[in-house]
């Protein structure tokens, strides 16, 4: 995989969204001066993007391989919490009669807070940079679409397969979009989400397969594939 193309604005969103992209250098500027000026300055002028841009995309490829048996050409797929779309446009790129459509945020707030949020009202994205990025990395616009979470008007659609990595049931509940993917899914549909507590969704799904566990991270998260709900 190519290294994504990124601008200096992409490529600090990219690292707030994915501090894992930190190097130690910044790890430790992070630590000193605290979450507020990282995400204020510190992200914004000190930030090497040719290191972003090369560490997001290898990210990227290695989050694909995790979900590759999942996929397949002309799939409608759904990602909830995208981010700024790297694994997404990965897709399309090795599957480009696939169309994906995107629910995401269009808000960063002014401190980035890592952890558990209930009603989902934390935000880390920009809309117009997700698009931004998606046709810089040549993908087609009639192979995407971009929806607002904030302005509730969700798609309708019977979506094969639905992504939702480090987000959905990671910072906020699943049970927030649960009666919108019984709506918008069926039988042979797949739901991708990571989550502390899998054994939760063996009431919600008959089929529920771990298909990544994550040791690195602070809560220790399984990746699960769940199909047809109770």
């Amino acid at each position: 995989m190519k290294n994504l193309k990124l601008d200096r604005r992409m490529a600090q969103l990219v690292l707030l969204q994915r501090i894992e992209l930190a190097n130690p250098f910044l790890t430790k500027l992070r630590k000193t001066f605290g979450r507020y000026l990282f995400s204020k300055i510190i992200s914004k002028y000190f930030i090497n993007l040719k290191e972003i841009s090369k560490n997001y995309s290898k990210l990227m490829e290695s989050e694909l391989l995790s979900i590759l048996s999942l996929l397949k050409q002309n799939q409608r797929i759904l990602s909830i919490g995208s981010g700024l779309g790297g694994l997404e446009i990965a897709i399309m790129k090795k599957f480009n009669e696939t169309k994906i459509t995107f629910i995401e945020k269009d808000y960063i707030s002014n401190k980035i807070k890592y952890g558990w949020d209930d009603e989902n009202r934390e935000g880390y994205n920009d809309l117009s940079l997700l698009k931004n990025l998606i046709i810089m990395n040549d993908i087609p616009k009639e192979q995407f679409s971009i929806f607002d979470y904030d302005k509730k008007n969700f798609p309708s659609n019977k979506y094969n397969l639905v992504i939702s990595l480090y987000s959905l049931d990671y910072h906020y509940d699943f049970n927030i979009y649960l009666e919108y993917l019984k709506k918008n899914t069926d039988e042979n549909s797949i739901i991708v989400f990571d989550t502390i507590r899998y054994e939760y969704f063996n009431k919600i799904f008959n089929y529920v397969e771990i298909i990544k566990e994550d040791q690195n991270t602070i809560h220790k998260s399984k990746r699960i594939a769940c199909k047809m709900f109770k």
